[in-house]
């Protein structure tokens, strides 16, 4: 076994022994990023800021003092979050050269946990995608792949994480999720995706996509990993008007490897039409799987379901045209010199902004316009109720939801670009939780019938995080995905 393969609490087991150093670690993880460039998962590499982390790591275990739950860990921070004195650029050429002089509450906690980002993670501009192939800085590939010499998406907009964590460059990346940003490409890459209930984490200091909805959350190889990342990301922050006071449990002491009389939802809407047969297959091992392990299986409807996506595809954009506004070339980032102040706005919008932005910001825009504000944003808001509604009804009687995270599995760069539509269904699966606020989970499921990873997604009531980790626990074992990416296999030839 390799440094790179360890999980988080793998490694964390072995530092404590003193198997090896962080500085080690570290130095294992800053060469396989070398190696492994043409994947294109980060935007920026750290090595000295990881190096000095890790020493200093290593010196407060040299002294026994107390430790951080991520200390000397190898991480990977996605480039929305602000991070003091690096660059960070949402993956848009609008914000070239922006260096923030502060740290967002979540990089900041991680750091404060011990954690070593040794790089901001790639992803979609301003976390707009379901591919991570509208990223400013070239699409990110997914180190699983087909001999048919064609690279596949590792998903988005998470993709620049999923991608380095599948492909052993970190044990763990901080990302985002707004309609599945977090799920999809977990599911895509055949690792562990999680998402919080909305308010668990800070949203200050992430650049903002769509208020209502953005969630950071941890990509990790393990649900044990997960519970052990999300447990240094969240904190009560009164920098943030939605940060959550709820108490915060301890997540990794929820797995207790027994969820005998658990009660697990199937909501028979989520069986649609565009998804594949292996999917559906998937689904019902899964659910063998967790009825061989003592869970009670209920079948559940959620009848506001269908309309949660064309829902999503209104709100987020109205949010996304409010928040993008600010970038006007005045005060930081990239400026597009014009004739007069109008001028220079609309030239540096114009070629800051990618495409997939401008479509967003344009349909956003439309939506809040006088005469169609009733028509359109009024009414999804409405939708968003019944389906929240929907949830809090089913939770009543269940427990947790069983569900596939994705109605296909990683598709070849460059297919479905032309059609959004096409690229929206992605999401299909993971825009309900994330409507709703609630917690969910994407893990390997197994294998597509070609050989690429599927996924399958947990979902449990608000702020019981706990239930979700339990019974992905339980899940991860039943199915015991033990395959790796092939491109992993190809660097270590």
């Amino acid at each position: 076994m390799t440094l790179t393969s360890l999980t988080i609490s793998g490694a964390r087991d072995k530092l404590q022994s003193g198997e090896f150093s962080s500085e080690e670690l570290i130095k294992e993880h800053i060469s396989t990023v070398e190696k492994c460039k043409n994947l294109n998962a980060f935007i920026t590499s750290t090595p000295e800021i990881a190096l000095d982390l890790a020493r200093k790591s290593d010196a407060r275990r040299a002294r026994g003092e107390t430790l951080g739950g991520m200390d000397g860990i190898p991480i990977g921070i996605k480039d929305l979050f602000c991070t003091e004195g690096v660059l960070t650029t949402a993956a848009s050429h609008i914000l070239d050269g922006f260096i923030p002089p502060y740290e967002s509450t979540v990089s900041g906690n991680l750091r404060s946990g011990g954690a070593v980002m040794i790089g901001k993670t790639n992803m979609d501009e301003f976390a707009m995608g379901s591919a991570n192939i509208t990223s400013h800085y070239g699409p990110v590939k997914n180190p699983w792949y087909l001999n048919d010499g064609k690279d596949r998406v590792p998903g988005g907009s998470s993709g620049g994480s999923a991608s380095a964590v599948a492909a052993n460059l970190c044990l763990g990346a901080a990302a985002s999720d707004t309609g599945g940003s977090i799920r999809q490409p977990a599911s895509f890459c055949g690792i562990v995706g999680m998402k919080p209930t909305y308010g668990r984490c800070s949203r200050w200091g992430m650049v903002a996509f769509s208020s209502s909805l953005d969630q950071a959350g941890p990509l990790t190889k393990t649900v044990r990993d997960a519970s052990i990342m999300l447990q240094s990301m969240v904190s009560h922050d009164p920098k943030d008007s939605t940060s959550s006071p709820e108490v915060i449990p301890n997540f990794e002491a929820a797995i207790t490897g027994d969820i005998r009389g658990l009660k697990v939802g199937i909501p028979e809407e989520y069986r649609i039409s565009e998804m594949s047969p292996e999917i559906d297959k998937l689904w019902s091992k899964g659910v063998e799987l967790l009825k061989s392990a003592g869970a009670e299986i209920v079948d559940v409807s959620l009848p506001h379901t269908k309309y949660a996506l064309p829902t999503y595809y209104i709100i987020a954009p109205a949010e996304a045209s409010s928040n993008l506004a600010r970038y006007d070339g005045v005060r930081y980032g990239l400026r597009v010199d014009g004739s007069d102040l109008n001028d220079m706005y609309e030239a540096t919008r114009g070629e800051g902004f990618g495409k997939e932005v401008k479509r967003r910001i344009m349909i956003g825009t439309y939506v809040l316009s006088a005469g169609y504000y009733d028509a359109y944003y009024l009414k999804a808001q409405k939708v968003r109720s019944l389906i929240i509604q929907d949830f809090n009804d089913i939770f009543d009687r269940v427990d947790v939801l069983l569900t596939p995270t994705t109605p296909f599995a990683a598709f070849p760069i460059g297919e479905k670009m032309d059609d959004p539509v096409q690229m929206y269904i992605n999401d299909i699966f993971t825009v309900p939780a994330s409507m709703a606020g609630l917690p969910s989970l994407s893990l390997p499921g197994g294998l597509s019938d070609e050989g690429l990873p599927l996924g399958l997604q947990l979902i449990t009531k608000a702020f019981d995080e706990e239930t979700l980790f339990q019974c992905g626990d339980i899940l991860e074992k039943q199915i015991n995905f033990s395959h790796q990416a092939p491109y992993i296999e190809e660097i270590g030839s």
